[in-house]
C-alpha cells in the first residue's frame, strides 16, 4: 500500500497538481479524472476538504468515516488516514483549504486552535451541510483565495489567518445543528451511555476503576471529542458530570446501607483511595460521607 506524507503545503499541491500560491496554506478545487490509489497518509498539516462525491472512502484505524457527498472532513497534524478508492468513481469532486501549523505561530486562532474538536472527530462524525451552509463554507474559502491571488504584504497573514478562524467557527456552529437534527440518533447514544454507565457502576469499577469518558466514547464509536460535544448538547451536562451524577447517586445508596464502611463504599465505586471519595463527595454534597450516613 502506498505510504503519503503530506508535512508542507507544496508536499500537498505537487501530489494534485497544484500550484503553489503561498508556502503556509493553500485552498484548492480538484476537479479532473484521475484513477485514486489504496494509500496510507500522514498529515502534517490542517486540512479541511468539502466532498462534493464519493470519491473514496476514509478510516481511523479500523473505524470507518461518516462520508458522503457535501461533507466536510477534517484533519490536523499527527494524523493517520487510510484512503480506499470508490469503485467506478473516476472523477472526484473536493475542495480543500490546507494550512502548516507555522501559519499560526504567536496568533489568536494558534492559541485556540484546541477548541475546534472536530480535528480529532473520526468515525461516522464528518460534518454534513446544507446548502446555506455550502454557501457559507464556499464564501469563505473564496475570500482566503482571493487573499492568496494577492501579492503578500504586512496584511496577508493576518487576513488569511482571520478567515480561517472565521471558517473554523461557523464549522462549530454547523456541528451544534448537526447534533441537533440527529436528535434521534443523539438520544440512542445517550440511552446506551446510561446503560452502561449503570452497569460499569455496579459491576466493573470495583475491578477497573473509575469510569471514564473515553470507555463509553468507545462503546458507542465515537471519538472522545465528538461523544463529549454530543452528550453536552442532549443533556446540557459534559460527559464528566454526567459520570459524576451517577457515581453519586450509587454512593448515596450505598451509604445507606449499614454493612458497608465509607472506604468500601469508595472502593466499590471505583477510587483507589478512601480520601479520593470522600473528597469527590464532600464537592458535591457539602458534606462528608459519615456527615451524609448519621444525618441522611
Amino acid at each position: 500500500m502506498k505510504e503519503i506524507h503530506l508535512d508542507t503545503v507544496q508536499q500537498f499541491n505537487e501530489l494534485y497538481g497544484f500550484e503553489t500560491l503561498h508556502p503556509l496554506v493553500s485552498v484548492v478545487r480538484f476537479d479532473r479524472q484521475r484513477e485514486l490509489e489504496e494509500a496510507v497518509v500522514h498529515y502534517g498539516l490542517y486540512a479541511l476538504f468539502l466532498k462534493e462525491n464519493k470519491g473514496c472512502r476514509l478510516s481511523y484505524g479500523r473505524t470507518p468515516y461518516d462520508f458522503d457527498e457535501m461533507t466536510v472532513t477534517s484533519f490536523a497534524p499527527g494524523q493517520t488516514i487510510r484512503v480506499e478508492p470508490m469503485p467506478g468513481v473516476k472523477n472526484p469532486k473536493w475542495t480543500a483549504l490546507v494550512f502548516h501549523p507555522d501559519l499560526l505561530v504567536r496568533t489568536g486562532l494558534g492559541r485556540n486552535i484546541g477548541k475546534y474538536e472536530f480535528f480529532s472527530y473520526s468515525s461516522n462524525e464528518a460534518l454534513h451541510l446544507s446548502a446555506g451552509e455550502i454557501s457559507i463554507f464556499r464564501g469563505v474559502l473564496g475570500m482566503i483565495a482571493e487573499e492568496l491571488r494577492r501579492s503578500i504584504d504586512k496584511h496577508s497573514r493576518a487576513l488569511v489567518v482571520s478567515n480561517i478562524e472565521l471558517l473554523l467557527n461557523y464549522c462549530l456552529r454547523f456541528y451544534d445543528r448537526q447534533f441537533v437534527t440527529r436528535e434521534e440518533i443523539n438520544h440512542e447514544v445517550v440511552r446506551k451511555f446510561e446503560l452502561l454507565l449503570k452497569e460499569y457502576i455496579a459491576e466493573r469499577a470495583v475491578r477497573e476503576g473509575l469510569p471514564r469518558v473515553a470507555y463509553f466514547a468507545g462503546k458507542c464509536c465515537l471519538s472522545t471529542g465528538y461523544f463529549g460535544n454530543l452528550v453536552r448538547v442532549e443533556t446540557g451536562k459534559t460527559a464528566k458530570d454526567f459520570i459524576a451524577d451517577h457515581l453519586l447517586v450509587a454512593a448515596k445508596q450505598l451509604l445507606s446501607e449499614d454493612g458497608l464502611s465509607v472506604g468500601e463504599v469508595g472502593h466499590r465505586l471505583g477510587f483507589d483511595y478512601p480520601q479520593h471519595f470522600v473528597r469527590f463527595f464532600k464537592a458535591h454534597t457539602g458534606k462528608t460521607p459519615s456527615q451524609y450516613r448519621h444525618v441522611g
